[in-house]
């Protein structure tokens, strides 16, 4: 049984970073599929002194049980969201580091051209002190996001349909 967690780098109704997570899903097959809620508090040394959220212990337990991440991230002024990096700032704090090993693949969906490319680099870069297993058998960088889905969420245009594709059998088979 093999378990993917999804992971949207914005917290926008609509958004194309969502719908993106969930159409990879939807190409991966997993057994079973979590979406994380990354509405957590910003991080804060004495918030986390007194206690770890219980949002963020949810988060971590989620990355466990997962046998392979798929995060998507927005770019906001050339870099990942603040969302994303706080939920990476929590995560980096409860032991053992959840993502520590753990196969992951990184997209992204933007409005510019460059679908933002900045974004899912500057992740990568954020990824490395957890140790996780970076997939990047295809890019899959959605620009112009607002007309590269239909109306069900699926990605209309051939040639990120196939990275997407690429990409999510490299993760199902880094999962195994």
């Amino acid at each position: 049984m093999v378990k993917l967690l999804g992971i949207s780098g914005s917290l926008r109704a609509g958004s194309y970073n969502s719908m993106l997570v969930r159409e990879a899903a939807r190409v991966f097959a997993p057994d079973e599929f979590t979406f994380a809620d990354l509405h957590l508090p910003l991080y804060d040394g004495d918030l986390e002194a007194r206690g770890m959220p219980d949002a963020v212990l949810t988060l971590c337990d989620r990355i466990r049980e997962a046998d392979a991440i798929v995060i998507s991230t927005p770019e906001y002024n050339k870099n990942p969201s603040g969302v994303l990096k706080n939920a990476l700032d929590w995560v980096s704090r409860v032991r053992p580091v959840a993502l520590a090993g753990k196969p992951v693949a990184v997209l992204s969906a933007a409005a510019g051209l460059a679908g933002g490319q900045r974004a899912t680099a500057a992740l990568w870069l954020m990824l490395i002190p957890f140790k996780v297993r970076l997939v990047a058998e295809a890019e899959v960088a959605v620009g112009n996001a607002a007309r590269q889905f239909d109306a069900d969420g699926r990605l209309t245009g051939e040639r990120l349909a196939a990275a997407l594709e690429r990409q999510m059998s490299a993760l199902r088979a880094a999962s195994g």
